[in-house]
């Protein structure tokens, strides 16, 4: 990731509208903003919220509040818990997210 090419920017997540992403169970709601090639999210998943689908993406989470599981596609899984965080890089590991009682998420990727 190369963070270049955009001015300083403040972002107030509350003024950016969320959309609303449906999981296999529950619903994630994503603020997002793009800068250049970089997505920056605020993400909130519902409680029960499991990901339809493995993602291939690389990412850095940083776990806000609430707690979460990722799945590895090796079968290993990963709890993630509020102030914990974890990297991983495009194509190197597929990972699926599950919670139980709702997790918000800061994602940069």
């Amino acid at each position: 990731m190369k963070i270049e090419d955009f001015p300083f920017t403040q972002i107030d997540w509350h003024n950016i509208e969320a959309e609303e992403h449906k999981g296999e169970n529950g619903t994630a709601f994503w603020r997002t903003i793009h800068l250049g090639d970089i997505r920056v999210r605020m993400v909130e998943y519902s409680w029960g919220y499991l990901a339809d689908h493995w993602c291939d993406k690389g990412h850095i989470i940083y776990c806000i509040e609430g707690e979460m599981i990722t799945e590895l596609k090796d079968g290993s899984k990963i709890i993630l818990r509020k102030g914990m965080s974890y990297v991983v890089g495009d194509n190197s590991m597929p990972h699926k997210s599950f919670t139980e009682t709702g997790v918000r998420l800061f994602i940069v990727d």
